[in-house]
């Protein structure tokens, strides 16, 4: 495993083949064989020197073309360099050929962008669309450079961006590669200026590009707006996620000048049919990577993503959306959430509502105060958790407001974490009724212990992550008000806590089910045996909701992220929760349910003296 291999290519080519060996199998690595010779393809004369500014020596040593093709005589090649163009796009586009291609479109990038006229842009344009058409796409895999992507991307913004402009605008279509440019002045009309890219004839596909008003005010002087589309980029470009996330849009490049910031993009989505949250970002041209920093998403639907975009032309001038498949969505999954949510804000305000009237009735003993005060506690965070959840989803989708946004995560991730410290309270309560029997703590102990623990230890686990990932802008993630993953993995400050709170809480149900089942030990009587099932069953449900080790279900996402079923247990689980505590944590509590019948008989006797 992970020997290397290299054979020659056949006679009619040129270049070498490399394989690696994977499970005892020779697995193609990389494809340099090429058929098409590049060095012989640019027969230019003198007078190409002459109009770039350049020395013929000085055009041959950076080309590494022969000496032969700068021949006095030799005058078959234009300034637009057309001439090439014939034998190139009738080359196969084969991985080796690929490479010499993105090659020499960098060269030419480099050394013949001044002064780019229509003629050259529509001669670059179909070199590179030769290469990017989606029939040749997997060929891209076998590419000696795995960077062949990036550099292509690189070359085709630098040669675009020095596009003249004829009559303050241009426009050059091929099938998978479009070039448009329009000349923009400071706005004094009160409009923005937008445009789209489109692929009528291939991918059927669309992009729009705004600049809005308050950003064409800041141009001091006429400029130009120049914007390339690629509908098939985005699937060579390599995403280096850990998520399989992949581009499921154009990749929309805009070279606008330096004092505009910020731009609208729209982009259509290429597969509709996922409803899998989508993530606006930007191409990285240092790292050569997605950054989603660069993005925010505007707005999102079915068919198209609305992507704010930073423009910042030494970083960020190309972007796209990507989306993910590892978590599936589907139409139960939505109905499950918004059911489960609202049932829930519902159960947990009735379950305080009755833990108000029957508290004085339930914690006549310190144990049962304890129990019935941590219980309180759990259903208060979590009620102003799920209201936090809903709000969060409200200002994600209705603005940008990244303040909002940064409160809204803040508060969210501080009372979610405030239920399973309460969880683990309530768990270290039971561990005490069970085994330190004889020991007794005073109430002022435990409410300064348990508060220490139900909200100081979510305050300042809260209060460390903001601070430190904000500053970075590694605090939120891009597509929800909610603790970034990919960059910063701040989303650890509250999966850390609560998998360890679940692993002690699952401790303590053992120790339950364990004192609680020993009386049956050694006893014959099948009656006895049953009794203790039904007891330890009961405990086991009673604990399960109130500990939050349905929230341990979690993992089966995360081993097969892309199973619907457990996505579907997950929420029925989680999203019914405050119902599970009223029904198991006060209503099945038989001291509870004898306040309530008090309660219910006085007033009944109350109102039948009143009559």
């Amino acid at each position: 495993n992970g020997a290397i291999c290299i054979q020659p290519c056949s006679p009619s080519f040129h270049g070498e083949t490399s394989f690696v060996c994977e499970d005892r199998k020779w697995q193609m690595l990389s494809d340099a064989c090429a058929s098409l010779d590049v060095q012989s393809l640019f027969q230019v004369r003198k007078q190409l020197c002459t109009d770039f500014g350049l020395t013929c020596n000085f055009l041959q040593r950076q080309t590494l073309l022969p000496s032969k093709h700068f021949g006095a005589g030799n005058h078959s090649c234009q300034a637009d360099f057309s001439c090439i163009v014939p034998d190139i796009v009738s080359s196969p586009a084969i991985p080796g050929n690929i490479a010499d291609i993105v090659e020499l479109l960098k060269k030419i990038s480099v050394l013949l962008s001044e002064n780019v006229t229509r003629g050259k842009m529509k001669s670059y344009s179909m070199i590179a669309n030769h290469i990017l058409n989606s029939s040749i796409i997997s060929n891209w895999a076998f590419v000696k450079d795995r960077n062949a992507g990036s550099i292509l991307l690189d070359s085709v913004n630098l040669f675009a961006g020095k596009l003249l402009l004829r009559n303050e605008s241009e426009s050059i279509q091929e099938p998978f590669i479009a070039t448009k440019g329009y000349s923009i002045h400071r706005n004094t009309s009160g409009k923005s200026f937008d445009f789209s890219m489109e692929f009528n004839s291939t991918v059927n596909i669309t992009g729009h590009v705004v600049i809005p008003e308050e950003e064409l005010l800041r141009l001091p002087r006429a400029s130009k707006a120049i914007s390339v589309a690629f509908p098939t980029l985005g699937a060579i470009l390599e995403t280096k996620q850990p998520d399989p996330a992949f581009v499921n849009g154009m990749v929309l490049s805009v070279s606008l000048p330096e004092e505009l910031q910020s731009i609208l993009l729209t982009f259509e989505k290429l597969n509709k049919l996922g409803q899998a949250g989508a993530q606006c970002v930007g191409w990285h041209s240092a790292e050569r990577r997605w950054d989603p920093r660069a993005c925010e998403v505007r707005a999102h639907s079915g068919s198209a993503v609305v992507c704010v975009c930073a423009h910042r032309r030494r970083t960020y001038s190309s972007f796209s959306i990507l989306m993910s498949p590892a978590a599936p969505r589907s139409p139960a999954l939505d109905y499950i959430t918004r059911v489960g949510l609202g049932l829930s804000i519902l159960s947990l305000v009735l379950c305080l509502v009755i833990e108000a009237v029957v508290w004085h009735h339930v914690t006549k003993t310190e144990i049962t105060y304890m129990r019935h005060f941590c219980l309180v506690n759990i259903a208060a965070s979590l009620l102003v958790a799920d209201v936090l959840f809903i709000l969060a989803a409200i200002v994600h989708n209705a603005t940008l407001n990244h303040q909002l946004c940064v409160a809204a995560t803040f508060f969210l991730h501080f009372f979610y974490l405030a239920l399973f410290f309460w969880m683990f309270a309530l768990g270290l309560l039971i561990l005490y009724g069970l085994l330190l029997i004889f020991l007794k703590i005073t109430r002022s102990v435990f409410l300064a212990a348990a508060f220490s623990i139900g909200y100081g230890c979510p305050l300042v686990i809260s209060i460390l992550t903001v601070a430190i990932t904000e500053p970075k802008n590694g605090y939120l993630r891009s597509q929800a008000c909610w603790l970034n993953w990919y960059e910063t993995k701040a989303l650890l400050a509250f999966v850390v806590p609560a998998l360890s709170i679940i692993v002690v809480n699952l401790i303590v149900v053992i120790v339950v089910v364990v004192k609680t089942g020993r009386s049956s030990v050694g006893e014959g009587f099948k009656s006895q045996d049953l009794s203790s099932m039904i007891r330890v069953s009961k405990n086991v449900a009673l604990l399960t909701p109130l500990l939050g080790l349905t929230w341990g279900f979690g993992l089966a996402t995360i081993i097969d992220s892309r199973s619907l079923a457990f996505h579907i247990t997950f929420a029925l689980l989680n999203a019914f929760q405050g119902f599970f505590i009223l029904l198991f944590g006060t209503l099945l509590d038989r001291k509870t349910r004898e306040a309530i019948r008090m309660n219910c008989l006085s007033s009944r006797r109350k109102w039948g003296l009143e009559k």
